[in-house]
């Protein structure tokens, strides 16, 4: 079983890819959704939220707060991340070990290299966009200023560090079809067993 890991930094259309291949059957898992089952399913994560940040109230963690509190504090950000990580991986290793009968799965994972999580992936996808139309992209989609927007992706490993980290690049400065060929294109390497990056 073969394990592919797709990242990309924010506005890139990582959803876009994975949202692709979700709805032809495709087993990806979402790290994303690991991290809010964390603070809404998992007792120890929230019982350890509680003790340090305590924005807890009757077992429901107030995201809106927590979010509050880490967002200008970068310990108290990391503080966070070592609670949730830990949980995060864990059920990633979990959906490999019970996916093993398959010929290859998709994890997820955003902030693949900023966590150092490449350990868990035998190939890693890059989602590919140049920055000036990332910024362009995520000021439209989120609402916000251009100033605000560099410094969310400033906060992240540059798209074209990534790109060079990466096994198979799937290029987004150009339209959905264009994506949709190259994934359909990359789909067919991995089926056939023979990737070939553009």
């Amino acid at each position: 079983m073969i394990v592919y890991g797709i990242t990309g930094s924010i506005a890139c259309g990582k959803s876009t890819v994975t949202n692709y291949l979700l709805e032809r059957g495709y087993i990806v898992i979402d790290a994303d959704k690991l991290s809010r089952e964390a603070l809404t399913i998992d007792k120890d994560s929230i019982l350890k939220v509680d003790k340090l940040f305590g924005c807890v109230h009757d077992g429901i963690v107030d995201r809106k707060a927590l979010g509050r509190i880490v967002f200008h504090d970068k310990k108290a950000k990391k503080k966070l991340e070592d609670i949730i990580h830990p949980y995060v991986i864990q059920k990633l290793k979990e959906a490999i070990a019970d996916n093993q009968d398959k010929d290859f799965i998709f994890l997820d994972i955003p902030l693949l290299f900023e966590s150092h999580l490449e350990y868990l992936c035998d190939k890693i996808i890059v989602v590919y966009l140049n920055e000036k139309t990332q910024v362009e992209r995520l000021v439209k989609r989120d609402h916000i200023d251009e100033k605000y927007a560099k410094t969310i992706i400033t906060n992240q490993m540059s798209t074209d560090e990534k790109k060079e980290k990466a096994d198979i690049v799937l290029d987004n400065n150009q339209d959905r079809d264009e994506l949709y060929r190259q994934i359909k294109k990359m789909m067919k390497g991995i089926k056939d067993g023979n990737i070939i990056n553009e």
